[in-house]
């Protein structure tokens, strides 16, 4: 690991949302430096590269610089639930932050770089930078609040909703970071949403490409973009007595 050159970093970092945790408004010199001295930059993670794995003890937070990780816990039979999704500008980590050991797996779902944040560090750091503590509890929120988000949405709305509803909350997202809101790249498998959202991997591809037949979204690869924006948050809205029985079977 290296310590990160704040100086060669500040522009980029003021374009998205990484500046939240790295450089809160109003720092001063004396407080970039402190937080220059303690900030590591991790190897670059490959795909299916893991970051951490759940049980290993907890040591740093890690804001994700590029690419995209996903969180997973394991049942007690060995089956994984995804827990979210992680984008550029986002904290990884929080997971261990309970009882000293990750309670989740993290996962590199494309080539992804990350600035590692030592716990015991950081701490410190955060009693002698106001601006900075205040930060890490606005992400602490942000985190609880979309584990609020997924689970209003796992209960109650039927698959096309859910759909609608986890490709508006990505759109949101990369609009916070400061890119386009109506055409991203889904890093995240078919399989990946279907896990997340408590769906089947077809029903996951019948409510896409119902959607492109619709007009409401467009798929080329791995890029989607959004032509109906106001449709899709209206079908979100939506009663769940309009889904299609086919999707409701396979969701079970």
């Amino acid at each position: 690991m290296q310590l990160i050159d704040f100086s060669k970093i500040k522009v980029s970092c003021e374009n998205c949302s990484l500046h939240e945790l790295c450089l809160p408004r109003g720092l001063t010199a004396e407080e970039l430096e402190k937080l220059d001295r303690v900030v590591k930059r991790t190897r670059p993670l490959q795909k299916g590269d893991m970051l951490f794995r759940s049980g290993e003890e907890f040591h740093s937070l890690y804001a994700v610089r590029s690419g995209c990780l996903k969180l997973y816990a394991t049942s007690d039979l060995g089956e994984e639930q995804i827990i979210g999704f992680y984008l550029p500008g986002e904290i990884v980590g929080l997971d261990g932050m309970d009882n000293g050991r990750h309670s989740c797996t993290a996962v590199a779902l494309e080539t992804s770089s990350l600035c590692a944040f030592p716990y015991t560090h950081l701490t410190d750091i955060c009693k002698r930078v106001p601006a900075l503590n205040e930060q890490m509890f606005r992400i602490m929120g942000r985190e609880l609040s979309q584990d609020n988000q997924l689970l209003l949405t796992i209960t109650k709305k039927n698959a096309d909703e859910r759909i609608a509803t986890f490709l508006l909350s990505l759109s949101m997202r990369f609009k916070r970071l400061g890119y386009s809101s109506s055409e991203y790249k889904l890093s995240m498998s078919r399989s990946d949403i279907g896990n997340y959202l408590g769906l089947t991997i077809e029903t996951v591809s019948r409510g896409m490409s119902r959607f492109q037949k619709q007009k409401l979204i467009a798929i080329e690869g791995k890029f989607i973009r959004i032509l109906d924006m106001g449709a899709l948050r209206e079908l979100c809205g939506a009663a769940a007595a309009g889904a299609k029985t086919e999707d409701n079977a396979a969701s079970r």
